[in-house]
């Protein structure tokens, strides 16, 4: 342990170190499915009905993320507060449950996959064909699940001894081996929507085996026994107790775009705001998941620090991560102001039609209002990792609420009447991510004034309550 870089080096410089190839990582999740869309749409006629198929799927697949991560994050927080407390009893029992949930929550998918998927499709759509083509694609991601759930697993254990770099080479390998199968099983071995299915499901198995290949070869302080599989519910209830929020906070994001679309539908050119809207989202999820790729780097060394017990690191954490967060959302800020048009061309795809030029003249203006509010976004996404750092679930999901209903939702219902809503609502966006920062430093001081966490780390093992 005492060679563990977490205890040893600058706080500012594991962040970054440790933070560049998370955020990597993060954004090419988000890129993930997307990478199945623009191929599949562009599969001639069959295209767009089965572009329908895989929006119907989505839902399910967003799910599985979040439960995922929410499992993962609670691993996470733990693992490394048990490393810094050098507990190697502890440290079994984690890798080992969570080795566990992976294999439960597959089998739950699996299930889901064999009886329902179907099912699912028709109360969505009443079309033969994207029932067909929505239910082939789902059986496959959920069937063969494996791969996705146990790469949430190894990924946070490889993250919480800090290499973050090797979890970020195993989501690459997987990336990469998905678009080359994505083209080859789309096209020349027309294998249509299964195709994008397989490409995919592939992708995410060569991830997970990687990832496995880095954990049981390089982590050599995080071990454990075939017995420490075995579950222990106070190990299972701890990982929930942070991880309940996260899945929660990530099941959010779909509700937001559906409550989103459902608002601009109040306007007489409500298709082609939320035609724009559909392009921006994507967009966003550039900025938003490289927020999310610090601030798991903030839980895996802010835990880790709380654990060791040291005061004055445990601070640095704190106010490095919340800046060092701020400068990568502002960075990307500067990049799509400068470069809102040309990115806005590239999703001309999207549109056809006569409105093809008014939607992606409204994506280029939504791009450059909207990420006006990144900064404060970064920020607040940062003391959500705070917070849950020091195991807290229900003040963290709080700030989500805010930032994706609570405060966004009322600003939207407001501009979406005025004469000018297909250009002022995007100001919704950042007026709601500056009040939820403002918020959000609120909430972290009156944490850790009331809990006094930090203080307690120089004299007595910490116990945390929300």
């Amino acid at each position: 342990m005492q060679d563990n870089k977490m205890a040893a080096k600058p706080i500012r410089r594991l962040l970054w170190s440790m933070g560049l190839p998370m955020v990597f990582s993060m954004v090419l999740q988000a890129l993930y499915n997307v990478v199945d869309t623009v191929f599949v749409i562009n599969m001639g006629e069959a295209g767009v009905k089965a572009n329908l198929a895989l929006t119907y799927v989505f839902p399910v697949q967003i799910f599985m993320i979040a439960v995922g991560v929410g499992t993962g994050i609670g691993i996470n927080a733990m693992l490394s507060r048990a490393l810094g407390e050098k507990n190697g009893k502890k440290i079994g029992l984690i890798l080992g449950n969570g080795i566990f949930l992976g294999l439960a929550l597959y089998l739950v998918f699996l299930l889901f996959g064999l009886f329902a998927s179907r099912w699912f499709l028709s109360i969505q759509s009443s079309d033969p064909e994207i029932i067909s083509l929505g239910s082939s694609y789902l059986r496959i991601v959920t069937v063969l699940s494996f791969g996705a759930i146990g790469f949430n697993i190894f990924e946070r254990f490889l993250q919480a001894t800090g290499r973050t770099l090797h979890s970020t080479l195993a989501q690459v390998f997987g990336a990469l081996t998905n678009i080359v199968l994505d083209y080859v099983f789309i096209y020349p071995c027309q294998m249509g929507v299964e195709g994008a299915a397989y490409a995919t499901v592939i992708g995410q198995t060569v991830s997970l085996l990687t990832a496995m290949v880095f954990h049981y070869f390089l982590n050599k302080e995080a071990k454990h026994s075939f017995q420490d599989i075995l579950p222990n519910w106070g190990i299972i209830g701890g990982i929930y107790k942070v991880g309940w929020s996260a899945m929660l906070m990530q099941a959010l994001l779909s509700i937001n775009m559906f409550v989103m679309i459902r608002v601009f539908s109040l306007h007489p050119q409500g298709d082609l705001i939320n035609g724009a809207y559909g392009i921006y989202y994507k967009v966003a999820q550039i900025a938003l998941f490289s927020c999310f790729g610090l601030s798991n780097t903030i839980i895996s060394l802010l835990s880790f620090n709380v654990g060791l017990g040291d005061l004055q690191r445990c601070r640095h954490c704190v106010l490095w991560g919340i800046v060092d967060t701020a400068i990568v959302a502002g960075v990307i800020t500067v990049l799509f102001e400068s470069l809102a048009g040309p990115i806005a061309q590239l999703f001309g795809f999207a549109s056809v039609g006569e409105d093809k030029e008014q939607i992606i003249s409204l994506c280029q203006t939504s791009i450059r209002i909207a990420s006006v509010g990144y900064v404060f976004m970064g920020a607040s996404i940062a003391v959500q990792g705070i917070l849950q750092a020091y195991r807290k679930a229900l003040t963290p999901l709080i700030i989500s609420l805010l930032r994706l209903i609570v405060l966004l939702v009322p600003f939207a219902l407001i501009f979406i009447h005025r004469e000018s809503a297909p250009t002022l609502v995007w100001w919704a966006f950042p007026l709601a991510e500056a009040l939820t920062c403002f918020f959000s430093m609120l909430i972290l001081k009156a944490t850790l004034s009331k809990q006094n966490e930090l203080k307690k780390t120089t004299a007595e093992p910490v116990r945390f309550h929300e």
